[in-house]
This record gives C-alpha cells, structure tokens and sequence, in this order.
C-alpha cells in the first residue's frame, strides 16, 4: 500500500482514448469561447444551447405540473441563466455547479467620446480586477448592447472579424518614460489614461467645425446603425481583447483566450448537465454575472433570482406550500462553487507555496478555502464534504489535486461560495488552475480543462 501522496499527471497516466477526447472537447471550448467573449452573448449562447437538447423555459414549465426529468432554464435579465433537470423531491437537495459569465474588462462610461490632439476616443472605466498597463497596445474588440431613442436593441461586435476595425490603446514610448517607469506597476498607467482611439479621420467635417473627428464618427455611427451621441447614455458597451482563442506550443496543449475565467467552468458546467438525464437529485448548473465586481446586482448570486425559481417550482408542485420547503432545498443541497485558481508559474515562484500550489496537467483543483489575510471572506469547506467528493471522484477515475490562492500573506480572493453556504448548503471552490489569470489573454492546459467538465459530470449525475 503507498503511504505516500503524488500528484497525477492527466498527459501521463491517461488512454490515447481519454487524451484524443482532451483535444476534442477542447475545440467545443474553444468555439464557446470565440462566442461568448460577454456575459450577454454567453447567456445566448447557454440558452441556444439548452433549448436545443430538450429544456423549456420556468415560464413555459409552470404552464403544467414540473415532474422528474424535467429539464428547465431561467433567463435572468440575458446576463444569466440557471439550468435544472428535476429530480426526485427537490427539499431533499439539489447537486449544484455554481460558475460566472463575466471576466475583467474595459467597460465605456455612459458619455464617453471625446476628442483630443486629432484623434477620436472613448472614455473607460474597467471591471474587475486588472492590471491597467496590460490593457494598452492590443488590439481590442467592441461588444455590448445600444438602445436607440425609439426603443431598437443592436447588439454589437466589432473587431472579431478579419475585415473588421479594431481599437487600440496607447502606452508612452520607451523614450520619454523615464518618470512613468519609476512609478509602481499600479501607477504607471492610470484609470483614466485608458481611453480607446475610435478614429482619426476630419475629412468632408465643416470649416468651423470644434470637433471635426467626433462629428465624422458619429455621423458614421448614425448612417451605420442609427445611433446617436444620446443613445450612449443608456448603452453597455465594453472593449475586450480582439481575436479567437488559440492553441499554444509546438504540441497543441494549452489555450490562450480572453475569459478563461470564469468561462472556462462555466462550458464545463453546461456540458456536465447536458449529460444528465432522469436524475435521483435535482441536477442544477448556475451561470451567474458580476462575481469579479463582488456578485452584487441583480444578475448576480447575491440576488434572489435562483432561490425565487426553486420557490415557483416547490409552489408548482405541492399543495402545502411555504417559505419552509424553499429552505429545506436549499440546506440539503451541495455545491461545487465553480471557478479557477492559480497554477503553479516557474517565472514567479516566490508567491505560492509549493506543497500547496495547483500545477498545470494535474487535474481539476479542489480549493477548501479561498479568502486573504487568515481565510477571510472565505467559504472554508466542512472535511465530509471534501472526503465524499474525494471517494466519488476517485471511483469515477476524475483526476484532482488541491491547491490555494499563494502564500498565506501575498494577497487572495474570494468567489460565490460563501453565498450559497449561507443557506446551509455544503459548498467547495473547484475548478480549472490556470496562468496569467485576469490578464487580457489567460492560460491553461487543455487536460486541465478536461477534467473539470468530467470532474463536474460525475458530480451532477
């Protein structure tokens, strides 16, 4: 009997057959990602999804009485999505895959053209947490949603195709940075320092014009997709890294992309409940927005929008109903808070703890508790919970490791854990370890990627 612990290495210990699945499902991934670079066009791309292999709307479900077997999705405000496949009497519980849909980017402010030293620009504010000099000289991609005066949505995504402008933002030339480079990383591009050219061209702009630039783009704007300056105002539009997401190294085995966090759980979650048919518990995959702004708004986990579709589905189903069996659902359930972690980086040792550190090709990274500074804000998951995830994953030959945020005192982060663990439900951080995380272009292996719809396949089912 081996007393000792090492880790598996999935390239190593895997079947031709599991590893040509590797590289398959990674294609699927890949296809997901070039399609949902938004929250938005994520939620689309869900739903499309969902429809076509057999779910109906709560609405179009509550029409009759909601049975086992049942599959089910809700649209949340086209930001999120919940999908559920019923099982036996859902107070006994639910197995529940919680990820999120939306990943740091440049988001414009609500006036945001302007004009400076013969070159149009937009305004940002960014989302999440980025590191702001990453943001510059790369081309970039416009997506979001503008509502004209007389109510018309456009949906919009500019940059993604070959034939397509991009937009780009400047950093200061080596030449003349030498003050910029004595300041911190943190300062030497500032917040509002990212603003994003839109043009450059004054041509056919009258004589007196102030503005010639700005007049020619929304002029462009106006005879392109009927927009005006005003329709701004009441716009979501963001800038995100331009292009598709691309294989790395001579061998194929890593992904570079825009969103692998949290997309890469959240395609991992939607194909593990995809599988799921006639289940003894109901099978549930949470597809939720604003987790890196701290899951406030009320596309987020923190609002009720999940919690009222389990009450309208207990209110459809028992003739006793109260706020009660709403609860008692909610406390048996167990979660797998879906999300990445760090992984193990050669370049940048000194802040992780080796024995304790995720590593690339290692499997799906199981994390007991996230937080910062003494576990704070962090979930911290019960030792039965962990020890049934252990056996069922190891029957079901799921390759998995553990792993922290780094070393005790160099920083953290939180996920949507501790929301769900505050009704009573048992609740682990588990998902794909990943490198450069929160940098415009992320990094992971395909393995990795993988497991983590396998690892949350036999935890739904």
């Amino acid at each position: 009997m081996e007393l000792k612990y090492e880790r598996k290495n999935i390239w190593t210990n895997s079947s031709k057959e599991e590893i040509d699945k590797i590289f398959e499902y990674s294609e699927r991934y890949k296809a997901f990602l070039d399609n949902a670079k938004i929250e938005r066009e994520a939620t689309a791309t869900i739903i499309k999804k969902a429809e076509e292999n057999g779910y109906i709307s709560l609405e179009e479900a509550l029409k009759n009485k909601i049975k086992k077997g049942d599959k089910i999705y809700l649209n949340n405000k086209n930001k999120s999505v919940v999908m559920m496949v019923m099982g036996n009497d859902i107070t006994e519980g639910m197995n529940i895959l919680g990820s999120h849909l939306d990943s740091p980017r440049l988001d414009l402010k609500q006036n945001p053209i302007f004009e400076e030293g013969h070159l149009g620009y937009f305004k940002t504010h960014y989302y999440g947490g980025v590191k702001k000099y990453q943001w510059t000289t790369i081309p970039l991609a416009l997506h979001g949603i503008i509502i004209t005066r007389d109510g018309k949505t456009l949906n919009l995504a500019i940059g993604e195709k070959e034939d397509d402008p991009i937009f780009y933002i400047t950093d200061l030339l080596i030449h003349l940075a030498k003050d910029q480079r004595k300041k911190s990383m943190d300062d030497g591009v500032t917040g509002e320092q990212l603003n994003i050219i839109i043009g450059h061209n004054s041509y056919s702009a009258k004589d007196d014009a102030k503005n010639p630039i700005k007049d020619n783009i929304l002029e462009y704007l106006n005879k392109e997709y009927g927009i005006k300056e005003e329709d701004f105002l009441v716009a979501e539009l963001t800038a995100v890294p331009a292009g598709k997401a691309r294989d790395v190294g001579f061998d194929r085995s890593l992904i570079a992309s825009y969103g692998h966090d949290d997309k890469v759980c959240a395609y991992a979650s939607l194909e593990a409940i995809l599988k799921v048919e006639n289940p003894e518990k109901t099978a549930v995959s949470l597809f939720v927005d604003k987790e890196e702004i701290g899951s406030v708004g009320n596309a987020s986990m923190g609002a009720n929008f999940f919690h009222n579709m389990v009450a309208e589905i207990l209110n459809n189903q028992v003739d006793n109903y109260s706020d009660l069996l709403v609860r008692r659902a909610f406390a048996n359930s167990k979660v797998l808070s879906a999300d990445v972690s760090p992984a193990f980086d050669p370049s940048f040792p000194e802040v992780t703890e080796k024995n304790n550190v995720a590593l690339v090709g290692h499997g799906v990274n199981l994390s007991k508790y996230t937080g910062a500074g003494g576990k704070f804000g962090s979930n911290d998951a019960n030792s039965e919970f962990l020890q049934e995830l252990r056996v069922l994953f190891d029957e079901n030959e799921v390759v998995w490791q553990t792993g922290e945020l780094g070393k005790v005192d160099q920083g953290g982060g939180g996920t949507i854990a501790f929301i769900l663990a505050a009704f009573g439900a048992e609740v682990v951080d588990i998902g794909t370890a990943m490198l450069s995380m929160h940098a415009p272009i992320e990094l992971l292996s395909k393995a990795d990627a993988y497991m983590t719809s396998k690892a949350y396949e036999v935890f739904v089912k």
